[in-house]
Formats: structure tokens, sequence, C-alpha cells
């Protein structure tokens, strides 16, 4: 039932001792492809999926806590020297790997989409 998902697998403790799938969305699938093409921090994520924020950051704090990415800070001084806030780099996990492999596998349409060039024209001529 649960290999339709792709996702990362949640033990809920002594409990529920049988393990819970739970999926992730399709943004959740963007943010990691991201990261395993090597777009390592949260403002370059953003752009890399045009993402806002507010999804961004809420994601890679779940694909952390998940095991699906690792994060760590930067020095403070290279962001000093450089006058910027400390980044947080995000790098995959073996189990992120593999999620984002079984997602490239299943989500190639969509992922051919998001690299398109965005070819906007009228959906209709008008005469005038």
């Amino acid at each position: 039932m649960y290999d339709r998902y792709i996702g990362s697998v949640v033990t809920l403790g002594s409990r529920f001792p049988t393990p819970v799938v739970k999926p992730l969305s399709l943004s959740a699938l963007a943010v990691l492809g991201a990261v395993s093409r090597s777009v390592r921090y949260g403002f370059d994520i953003m752009d890399a999926t045009d993402l806002p924020s507010g999804t961004v950051y809420p994601i890679l704090r779940r694909l952390d806590r998940e095991n699906l990415v690792t994060a760590r800070w930067e020095a403070s001084r290279l962001a000093q020297r450089e006058q910027r806030p400390a980044r947080r780099y995000y790098e995959l996990t073996a189990a992120g790997e593999r999620v984002a492999a079984e997602a490239a596998d299943r989500y190639q349409p969509v992922d051919a989409i998001q690299r398109r060039p965005a070819r906007l024209r009228p959906a209709r001529q008008t005469k005038g």
C-alpha cells in the first residue's frame, strides 16, 4: 500500500511499532531535488524552485527532522566578513539520495516541465 508514496519512513514509538510512511508533497520533492543538484542554502533553494520562504524553510526543517538532509551552519566569521547573515547549508543523506532518485524516476515529466523555459503567448489573437 505504501509503495505508492515517495517519502520517508517514520517510526512513531513503541505504541506504534509499525513504521508509517509519510508522503512528500511535490514542493518537498522539488526542494529535495534542488539539494540533490548541489543547491545548498535557503535563498538559492528558493531561487531554484520558485517557492516562497514560507514554503521552503518548513520543508527543509521536515527533511532535516526525517533525516533526508543534514544541516550545518557556516562559520560566522565568513558571514561577517561578507557582511551578511550566516547561511545554513543542506546536504542529502543516503536516505535522501534514495528518495530523490525515486522521485526523479517517478516524476520525470514534472521535472521536464520545471526545466523548460517559460513561453508565454496569448491564448487567442484579437483582431482590431
